[in-house]
């Protein structure tokens, strides 16, 4: 769900969906001993982009689950956003049950457990296919099949096997401007560019690897890929293998458990010899939080402008998210992000070209130091165990009673500071009143951006780096802070002048009405180039309205609210894009902000539309879920779309002006 949804559910409202679909993926195989969690988990989420899942459920089932960890299961089921799936469900087995066991839960329970689900046919034997139930439709999935890949340069859907990244990643360089594509000259293809940090010259390339991070939630909680990295480690120093220093490294596991068995099975200090030093736990790298570069290595990427890399084991590497110097980032296995790491680069043909040479002049390849799983697994075995987690959460236990101990304020309400520049007093209920207007018509309404197909959330409402020119910059400049302190825009959440100036911010952002990406729009009164937010500004104090249009899959990636709620705050009125992700969606309905889809078949180039228009949306008195209302542009083309309320709940919170003013109203009578 979406944070606004959450929000609502926590003040007692209902979730509303349309009774979803339930698409059966069928596992069968066994995966190939070279063959990662991770590698699973990238070419089902190809795969399943490639069937449409949004607004759907998953349940995977077959024999092929039967090889596959919780650890494993997890990690798939945690792509669920980037598939577009509004769930995915294994169902519990022995092996969950087992689960249990290993990580010390009670016996008690877990028997009562067990009999509780074979008492109401919920417990699952994946090899009795007469227990399968039926499904709106059938994907099937040989694990054989399998190949150890990676994902990018810019989508978590867009796999590429490992054997064939060198290739791909030289075809992105020259293709157009786009997912796959970068567009540099082809004459400028093998520039270099020489630098020195810590008094050694170094070189970098299209290509380089300037960031490596063993990070994220579930990928870095999975003892099969963290344990097979930490041998890959192992293995690497001991055949002579460095990583060069400029490389930006580092290791952020998904829990203080995964510290345990790292240290225990006795491969942290060789982890930490490849510069892999646990950094922290939770969200870093994947969410932008990798720090900045080092200032030679910056200047050495945009004098040669270089499309640099980032590779790391997370979830996302949409544009702009992971780093504003890495155009390129690729997600990963941890051992593989540890091999390119040692690479140095993701031009290199891993069959044919070596990882690197030690001081003997060996050349050592990858497949030397692979791990096999029944390595790993011979490893997880001994090292990870019940007691292992008993210890770890023990010590949670201790700090949560620290954390329990904090005075607190009594007051009923919160004592905003004024001078904070992280939590400041939202205005989403300042000019609310608790009679119900009926919603209006949008009349001549601006187009304040004209976007493409998957434009994600990070692209609406980035969570990493505030860039230095930015209008968030300048806010946070004029409260008397500098560069050092302006932290990042998911730091700032809290604050809506911050989140509202960071909104369209990315700077990959690619608007149609300019030729390069940049945070930026036409304001079309005065025909000046603008940062988004200022462009806003303008159109809301002449009494504007605005609205955005866009492709295919508006709003993918992370359940962010502030892609609702910055847009809110321009003024935008209304999206109108070919399809959305569910939760998205469902966030800009609980903004006030309508959603409008193209008919079907039909999109802007279709009936023409250039977006210098001026948009009037006629809204009818009499709603009804997903009905189809009329727009008028000022050039006298009129056309029809989508309303995309799905069902009358949402439609009670467009009349009411969001979820928010609603629970207000109703806490009010």
């Amino acid at each position: 769900v979406g944070g606004i949804e959450a929000e609502a559910v926590m003040l007692g409202q209902p979730i509303s969906m349309v009774l979803p679909e339930v698409i059966g993926y069928k596992l069968t195989g066994n995966p190939q001993p070279l063959v990662t969690s991770t590698d699973i988990v990238l070419t089902v989420t190809k795969n399943l982009r490639q069937v449409g899942v949004v607004g759907k459920f998953v349940e995977f089932f077959g024999p092929g689950v039967t090889h596959l960890s919780i650890a494993d299961r997890a990690t798939i089921a945690n792509m669920c956003p980037e598939y577009g799936a509004t769930a995915a469900y294994f169902p519990v087995d022995e092996v969950s049950i087992q689960y249990l066991v290993q990580t010390g839960r009670d016996e008690e329970k877990i028997k009562h457990i067990r009999k509780y689900l074979q008492a109401v046919g919920m417990f699952r034997d994946f090899s009795n296919s007469s227990q399968d139930p039926d499904f709106t439709q059938i994907v099937e999935l040989d694990l054989q099949t399998v190949m150890p890949c990676c994902s990018g340069p810019k989508r978590p859907q867009d796999k590429v096997e490992v054997l064939e990244m060198k290739k791909d990643f030289e075809t992105c360089l020259g293709a157009k401007q786009g997912f796959k594509g970068f567009q540099i000259a082809p004459e400028h293809h093998n520039n270099h560019v020489k630098f020195v940090y810590n008094d050694k010259e170094f070189e970098l390339a299209h290509g380089s690897v300037v960031i490596a991070a063993i990070t994220s939630c579930t990928n870095t909680s999975n003892p099969s890929v963290m344990l097979g990295a930490g041998l890959l480690a192992k293995k690497a120093v001991e055949a002579g293998l460095t990583v060069k220093p400029y490389v930006k490294t580092s290791l952020s596991p998904g829990s203080g458990v995964v510290t345990y068995y790292l240290r225990e099975s006795g491969v942290m200090p060789y982890l930490s010899q490849l510069g892999f030093d646990v950094v922290g736990y939770g969200c870093m790298t994947c969410i932008g939080n990798s720090g900045p570069l080092p200032e030679s290595v910056v200047e050495a990427i945009t004098q040669g402008d270089l499309v640099a890399v980032g590779v790391l084991s997370g979830n996302r590497n949409f544009e702009g998210r992971v780093h504003p110097n890495t155009r390129a980032n690729y997600l990963a296995s941890p051992p593989l992000v540890i091999a390119y790491a040692i690479a140095g680069t993701i031009r290199i043909d891993f069959e044919k070209e070596p990882l690197g040479v030690n001081a003997e002049g060996k050349k050592i390849f990858l497949k030397d130091i692979w791990p096999l799983r029944e390595e790993i697994r011979a490893v997880e075995h001994q090292y990870v165990i019940p007691g292992m987690f008993k210890e770890v959460y023990q010590k949670v236990e201790t700090v949560n009673k620290s954390w329990n101990a904090l005075d607190v304020p009594s007051d009923t309400l919160y004592a905003w500071n004024p001078k904070s520049t992280y939590i400041k007093s939202p205005p989403f209920f300042e000019n609310l009143t608790l009679e119900l207007q009926r919603p209006k018509s949008i009349v001549d309404a601006y187009v304040l951006l004209n976007l493409g197909d998957s434009v994600t959330t990070d692209h609406i409402s980035p969570a990493g780096n505030i860039a230095r020119n930015s209008p968030a910059a300048r806010y946070l400049t004029s409260r008397g802070l500098t560069p050092r302190e302006f932290n990042s825009y998911g730091s700032r959440r809290g604050n809506d002048a911050v989140m509202a100036r960071g909104t369209f911010a990315n700077i990959r952002l690619l608007n149609k009405f300019l030729s390069k990406q940049a945070p930026q729009t036409i304001h079309f009164p005065s025909e000046e180039t603008l940062d988004v937010f200022d462009a806003s500004e303008r159109y809301q104090q002449a009494g504007h309205p605005l609205i955005v249009l866009a492709g295919k899959e508006y709003g993918s990636g992370s359940s962010r609210d502030w892609a609702a709620k910055g847009p809110f705050l321009l003024g935008i009125k209304a999206v109108l894009a070919e399809s959305y992700e569910r939760i998205h969606r469902s966030n800009l309905v609980g903004m006030g902000v309508i959603p409008l889809q193209y008919l079907s078949g039909e999109d802007a180039e279709s009936l023409g539309l250039t977006g210098r228009e001026r948009y009037t949306i006629i809204i009818p008195e009499d709603l009804v879920p997903r009905m189809n209302v009329q727009i008028k542009l000022d050039t006298g083309k009129t056309f029809q779309a989508v309303m995309r309320f799905d069902t009358d709940v949402e439609l009670t919170y467009f009349r009411n002006g969001g979820i928010l003013n609603y629970m207000i109203r109703k806490m009010a009578s």
